[in-house]
């Protein structure tokens, strides 16, 4: 095995060589579309490799990527990794003084930032002193051009240097919603096992098309859709963001095969009839949904719009996708988000700590699971067992070896004796005709200790109070678990990864409340 098979960083290599002049990359995120072909990002990415190492960062050394979605956070994420050089993709909506956490724990030599994608980046990296500072567009003294960079690289073939399987490939940071993010250390082995893995059994073709919205910086908009793409020569659409119109339209004109996005996506798309009834899908293959409440209702409506089917999925920073479609293409029950993955070693564990046949915390063994937690040992000790995983994730195992996601282990909460995960009341609140989204939280309450309470979003010209999805939840789910407040807002607190922040939520809810009385 040579120096380019065991480095995740030229994981679309053969891709390159074999369909170099096919698209695989169609960036929106400016005024103009910008194309890249399989042959052109494999060099750019190649040049990324050359440039740093020529500004002396050497393997191991970390770089901080401040990048929005588009083409360059692709071609200098991989780009580096061929260098052996660490990149961690920096969540940029992240606070200041949270990114200058992460640029002190993770001891940053480097930084290529995309200025403007955060309003204080570049004071914060000047502020640090980081040795190297690069930038896509003009700065200030200091600073390297980006372009300037590239076009300077590769007077002469670069030589990738020798990397351990074991190595870190790369450096994602959590959301840290409830705490100090902690960075997640990824092995390039087994990052690769998974790209390979996932080929083997749920192959992507080369004429397929993914559309991403998501954030490149989140780790499944790379696992679920740019890695298997690129690595068969297929190709991606990049968005700068989520907006539903421009979304659709996307998903259209540019002929996409399959696309995915949390359910509160696609009920704002539900909710653009017009738009839905002018465009066709024909190439649409499938929709993937995860990360948030999933519904049968949901997936129905979803399915019949865009005539693909639709898959619930699960997956993890810090292990991957455990959960997969069945070998072979057998059906999946409505809520299931797969069985076990060809590879992957799963057990759940119940409150006691003892293995249980259908209940409990998912413990996920793989090479695709974390070496450890950066610089926090104890954490690493807490949550990784003989290389088992501690997911914190509730799920229940049918028969048929299916599983089910029933919430978290830190949301669920007491109410007057009934343990209350949050997902079962937004599921419930999401049935109601006018509401698109809803994230339920725990509030104090003088009887019960604690009970549920909840912000909704509406549909557009909707109309709904409080009272009236009350005697819903009361009507068609138990008693104790209805939500004692609910509050419409015009849209759900979310981190940068897209999933609710919980904690701003309960925040929101406790001031609505102290404002009301």
């Amino acid at each position: 095995m040579g120096p380019h098979d065991a480095n995740l960083g030229y994981f679309n290599r053969r891709a390159a060589a074999n369909r170099g002049a096919s698209i695989a990359l169609i960036d929106l995120s400016g005024d103009r579309r910008r194309d890249r072909t399989h042959a052109a990002l494999d060099e750019r990415m190649e040049r990324v490799a050359d440039a740093l190492t020529a500004l002396g960062l050497k393997p191991g050394d970390r770089l901080l990527l401040a990048l929005g979605n588009r083409c360059e956070f692709i071609e200098a994420f991989f780009g580096a990794m061929r260098a052996g050089i660490i990149p961690i993709p920096l969540n940029i909506k992240l606070g200041a003084d949270t990114i200058g956490f992460i640029i002190d724990d993770a001891a940053c030599k480097a930084a290529i930032v995309e200025p403007g994608c955060h309003p204080r980046i570049e004071q914060i990296i000047d502020d640090k002193k980081l040795p190297v500072r690069i930038a896509l567009a003009p700065v200030s003294t200091g600073w390297t051009g980006y372009e300037t960079m590239l076009a300077d690289a590769l007077k002469w073939p670069f030589q990738p240097p020798a990397i351990d399987p074991d190595h870190t490939a790369f450096l994602p940071y959590t959301s840290g919603s409830t705490g100090r993010p902690k960075g997640v250390l990824l092995s390039h082995a087994g990052m690769l096992w998974a790209i390979r893995l996932s080929q083997r059994y749920w192959p992507c073709d080369p004429d397929d098309r993914t559309l991403v919205a998501g954030p490149l910086y989140h780790k499944n908009a790379m696992r679920v859709s740019i890695k298997p793409k690129l690595f068969v020569g297929a190709s991606a659409v990049i968005l700068p963001r989520f907006e539903p119109r421009m979304f659709l339209r996307a998903l259209a004109e540019y002929g996409c095969t399959d696309t995915g996005g949390v359910p509160a996506m696609y009920r704002m798309m539900l909710a653009e009839e017009d738009l839905l009834a002018d465009l066709k899908f024909p190439r649409l293959k499938t929709l993937e949904m995860g990360s948030a409440v999933v519904g049968a209702d949901l997936i129905r409506a979803v399915e019949e719009a865009f005539g693909a089917p639709v898959e619930e999925a699960y997956g993890l920073t810090e292990g991957g996708g455990p959960l997969r479609q069945p070998v072979g293409g057998a059906p999946v029950p409505r809520g299931s988000c797969g069985v076990i993955s060809p590879g992957v070693d799963i057990k759940l564990v119940d409150e006691t700590g003892r293995d249980h046949p259908h209940s409990g915390e998912l413990w996920v063994r793989s090479p695709a699971v974390l070496s450890g937690y950066n610089n926090r040992p104890e954490l690493t000790a807490e949550r990784l067992t003989d290389g088992w995983l501690h997911t914190n994730d509730l799920f229940r195992r049918d028969r048929n070896g299916f599983f089910y996601f029933m919430g978290r282990t830190d949301d669920q909460f007491t109410c007057g004796g009934e343990n209350i995960q949050p997902k079962e009341i937004e599921l419930l609140l999401v049935q109601h005709p006018a509401i698109i989204d809803a994230t339920v939280v725990p509030i104090d309450h003088e009887m019960k200790g604690l009970a549920p309470a909840a912000l909704v979003t509406l549909r557009p010209g909707a109309t709904a109070g409080e009272a009236d999805i009350q005697r819903f939840c009361l009507e068609n789910g138990p008693a104790y678990a209805h939500p004692r407040r609910v509050f419409p807002v015009d849209a759900l607190p979310v981190g940068g990864t897209g999933k609710v922040d919980r904690k701003r939520a309960k925040e929101i809810i406790e001031a609505l409340i102290a404002s009301s009385v």
